[in-house]
């Protein structure tokens, strides 16, 4: 037999040994489980916290964007009270302004007027045709003035330094068919600053011509005047190509030579037209002229000195001679009126109206910044 002895272990024993051990190991198991329970419910605390803080975040961003947005809603609604006002202020000045202007005319527009007046006619700046001062409309004002029941007689105000002796050749025939037809209506002619040349060949057709003596009168002559440009082609190098049919077809071309038989009829035209002017003043004036070799020279006379040489017949104004003259001082204007808000934009200037255009947001300049 062997030293060895095996050794029995007692059933309890060994049964309590395994219960125990089974009992361990569950119990691990479940403080593992509890340990991973708790380290989820930590991530799910951190995970809503940080949505919560993103939620008030964006909350507090979108009530700041709205803060802003109704700032900028109140800005623009004052910025368009005030745009208002300031328009509604220019449009009371505008108007302010215009009924000053229309209350203090010293003309009445009023053509209707059953009242007996001193019809006026104006000529003002160069008588020509497309010119404000041309013959159709001095014409058509003059025959609606003689016309007119009412009016004692007819001025024509005068300040114009004269133009095409066309236009005043026409005006000046219209003044004495005129006179004709209404011989118990006179005509009288007023110079303001300036009645010379083509302004004063039609002042001679009145029946009596007044200015101031500071005025300016005369000029009855004809001139004509051009430039030649021939030396400063030839410095240049440039050639002149002119084909005509007709000998004097290029008559006073500024690019070519002016020919001696050029020059000498030209100044036939010119002393035939300057002979016209003469008989017509001589015919309207007639024996109060006088007689002195420098009177049809061309050269212009103050006020002062045409009443001495016979050309004007007084020195007045025209509501003088409405007043003192005529016997009727109320002045009516014949001639076509001007559209009353152009002449206060006209007068109170460009830079005026552009600053108004540009308040009303009528113009958008751009500007580099």
């Amino acid at each position: 037999m062997s030293d060895k002895h095996w050794q029995a272990v007692p059933e309890d024993e060994a049964a309590g040994q395994e219960k125990q051990a089974g009992q361990e190991l569950p119990e691990a198991q479940v403080q593992a489980g509890v340990e991973s329970e708790a380290v989820t419910r930590s991530e799910k605390v951190t995970v809503n916290t940080d949505a919560e803080e993103k939620n008030v975040r964006a909350t507090k961003e979108w009530r700041l964007i709205e803060r802003l947005i109704m700032s900028l809603q109140s800005e623009q609604r004052k910025s368009r009270r005030w745009g208002i006002f300031f328009k509604s202020l220019t449009f009371l000045y505008l108007f302010i302004i215009l009924g000053v202007f229309l209350i203090q005319s010293p003309f009445s527009s009023d053509v209707l007027e059953q009242a007996p007046h001193t019809a006026v006619v104006q000529v003002n700046g160069p008588i020509a045709n497309g010119q404000d001062a041309n013959a159709d409309a001095i014409i058509h004002s003059l025959r609606s003035a003689f016309k007119a029941e009412d009016s004692k007689a007819v001025l024509v105000r005068i300040n114009s330094p004269g133009g095409s002796p066309v236009q005043s050749g026409y005006v000046y025939d219209e003044i004495k068919r005129l006179r004709q037809l209404y011989p118990e209506k006179k005509l009288y002619a007023v110079i303001t600053d300036i009645g010379a040349s083509g302004a004063y060949y039609i002042a001679a057709a009145a029946d009596e011509i007044y200015a101031d003596k500071a005025s300016l009168v005369g000029s009855i002559g004809v001139v004509s005047s051009g430039f030649g440009f021939v030396d400063l082609m030839s410095k240049l190098g440039v050639e002149r190509r002119a084909l005509t049919a007709g000998d004097n077809k290029a008559l006073l071309d500024p690019f070519s030579p002016l020919r001696d038989e050029d020059r000498q009829f030209w100044q036939t035209v010119l002393d035939t037209t300057h002979k016209q002017f003469i008989e017509q003043v001589k015919l309207g004036r007639g024996e109060r002229l006088k007689d002195n070799p420098e009177l049809y020279s061309g050269l212009v006379w103050t006020g002062e000195q045409a009443l001495e040489l016979g050309l004007v017949d007084g020195l007045a104004s025209s509501s003088t001679v409405a007043r003192d003259v005529v016997g009727a001082e109320q002045l009516i204007e014949y001639s076509p009126q001007v559209s009353p808000l152009k002449e206060l934009a006209d007068q109170l200037g460009v830079s005026f109206a552009k600053a108004i255009s540009t308040q009303l947001g009528l113009d958008t300049p751009v500007r580099l910044q």
